[in-house]
């Protein structure tokens, strides 16, 4: 279970009439390594199909999945439902080997929402943000910190990063709309 630090409590980090940035509360993650002959056997563990190109998610109830490479992929479910989906992962271990390692304390996530989401997102990324479909995400860079980047809807965005470089992130972040507030 993720413990909470004052410094990541969720709730507002920075707001203006074009942007929001919101810490979200803790959630479970899992790095999920797989075989391709595997994914049906975990599809079936996990209630849900596992994507299979590279951007592509999945969800059923809680759970989402992010596939990030040929045989890699981002789990986020529900605190509670954590150990359910290890649970059910180990089950099957024998018949379809992998790697769920649970990663839960590793990142934090910030939400990013308004009309100029992807405008403060090209402060410190260097992708095409607008390149990104809703429904699709990615690994990338933020200012030179690994992120994983889900565009959730044309104007939300979900970034995923990494606790040690959050400070640094969200700063950016911070500063990034009070430029934007300014602007407008």
């Amino acid at each position: 279970m993720t413990t909470s630090d004052p410094i990541f409590e969720p709730g507002p980090i920075a707001r203006s009439s074009a942007v929001r940035v919101t810490l979200l509360a803790p959630i479970a993650r899992f790095s999920l390594r797989a075989r391709a002959a595997d994914l049906p056997a975990l599809g079936k563990a996990l209630d849900l199909d596992l994507p299979q190109t590279i951007g592509d998610q999945a969800r059923a109830g809680t759970t989402g999945v992010l596939c990030l490479g040929p045989d890699e992929w981002h789990i986020l479910a529900a605190e509670t439902d954590a150990a359910g989906l290890a649970s059910a992962c180990a089950a099957i271990y024998d018949a379809a080997p992998h790697s769920l390692t649970d990663i839960s304390d590793r990142e934090v996530s910030v939400l990013i929402e308004g009309p100029a989401a992807s405008e403060l997102l090209t402060l410190g990324c260097p992708r095409d943000i607008d390149r990104i479909a809703p429904g699709r995400g990615c690994r990338t860079v933020m200012d030179g910190v690994t992120v994983l980047l889900r565009r959730d809807a044309p104007d939300r965005f979900r970034l995923d990063i990494w606790r040690s470089f959050a400070p640094h992130v969200i700063d950016l972040l911070r500063n990034g709309c009070a430029e934007l507030a300014i602007g407008s």
